[in-house]
């Protein structure tokens, strides 16, 4: 096992071998290579590889067919809800801080967040650290381990929202404006748009760190998701299918609810058949108004499951990295917030990862 305390006060140093030497971005995704070149395994491989590490269960970067999959159980579990048992050929599952050596290469998991079971990917390697981030958040998250700062030599971070535009507030503060809405319009079905994965299991979670111990209806398409939650000891409260009117007459039962479901059925008949449904959507890109106003929301709901700009910032001056890799995103904006900080970043241009679905 490692220990959480390991090298917090990392100096700064002349690194034997580089971890550009060893590590490097290829076309089926990041990969660890061996002394000829040839990669040792991937981490959220983009193609089918034959080993991979997986950070967390979301599509664009737990894929099936892989021939073995490494990755925390939760997200095992994941893969297994949504491609079915023999998405691998093999997988290992691995606890928080132990120890799996690939190669020449340790390897260990630290949380990072994003989603239940999301991990970071820690690879230490001839005196060489670094910390594969994954997707990450460092809000408040009733559903998943909190993110867990890991010092190291390279610090491989994604850039989903990485502006200065985008500061995201406090999740129990979106939150109440559902409650007060509840106050105002109890005539209306509040139906909220919400990330099947990570996304609808953190809105249910934090109405209930609110207060609100009603029943929650559901989309069918979420119930899967939600009861792995369930299973992984994840309180989610009593939730209900969220079961329409036929032939076009509203389900009155719903006036005054809260419904949840995919973004994809807001805008289709599902919805009409709510009672005057009043359309809420959950993701931190609610934060550019034209965004919302182009999908009829009309209570934009600012809930990230990714660092915001402050956040990346924060996050990087902690761990403290001699360079800082840039998977995907806004890579230019946090490039040059880094050269301004005397720090040395750059781009991987990793293709097959979305912004958009979160």
């Amino acid at each position: 096992m490692v220990s959480k305390s390991l090298d917090q006060n990392r100096p700064h140093r002349k690194l034997s071998t580089h971890p550009s030497n060893w590590i490097r971005p290829l076309a089926s995704g990041l990969a660890v290579l061996d002394v000829h070149g040839e990669p040792i395994f991937h981490i959220d491989a983009t193609r089918i590889a034959d080993t991979v590490i997986v950070t967390h269960g979301h599509a664009d970067h737990a894929r099936p067919g892989h021939k073995h999959v490494i990755a925390s159980a939760e997200t095992l579990a994941i893969m297994k809800a949504r491609y079915g048992a023999n998405f691998a050929e093999r997988v290992t599952a691995l606890r928080w801080h132990e120890t799996m050596r690939i190669g020449d290469v340790d390897i260990h998991l630290v949380p990072a967040g994003h989603v239940l079971g999301s991990a970071q990917i820690v690879l230490d390697y001839e005196g060489a650290r670094v910390v594969v981030s994954g997707d990450y958040k460092r809000k408040s998250d009733p559903t998943c381990a909190p993110f867990e700062p890991v010092p190291c030599d390279v610090f491989i971070t994604e850039a989903t929202f990485a502006l200065p535009v985008f500061s995201h507030p406090e999740p129990l503060l979106e939150i109440n404006r559902i409650l007060v809405s509840l106050k105002q319009f109890p005539e209306r079905a509040h139906v909220i748009g919400a990330y099947s994965l990570g996304k609808a299991q953190r809105v249910i979670a934090l109405l209930r760190q609110a207060g609100y111990q009603e029943p929650i209806y559901i989309h069918g398409a979420l119930q899967k998701l939600c009861q792995l939650y369930q299973d992984h000891g994840i309180d989610l409260g009593i939730l209900a299918p969220a079961t329409t009117g036929e032939k076009g007459k509203p389900q009155q039962a719903l006036a005054g609810q809260i419904v949840i479901a995919p973004p994809s059925a807001l805008a289709d008949r599902w919805s009409r058949r709510l009672p005057d449904p009043l359309i809420i959507m959950a993701s931190g890109w609610m934060q550019v108004k034209q965004r919302a106003k182009q999908s009829g929301v009309e209570m934009p709901l600012i809930l990230s499951d990714h660092a915001d700009w402050n956040d990346l910032l924060a996050t990087i001056d902690e761990v403290n990295p001699q360079e800082v890799w840039i998977t995907h995103g806004r890579e230019d904006a946090l490039m040059r917030a880094l050269s301004l900080k005397n720090m040395t970043a750059k781009a991987l241009h990793l293709i097959g990862y979305e912004d958009d679905a979160e």
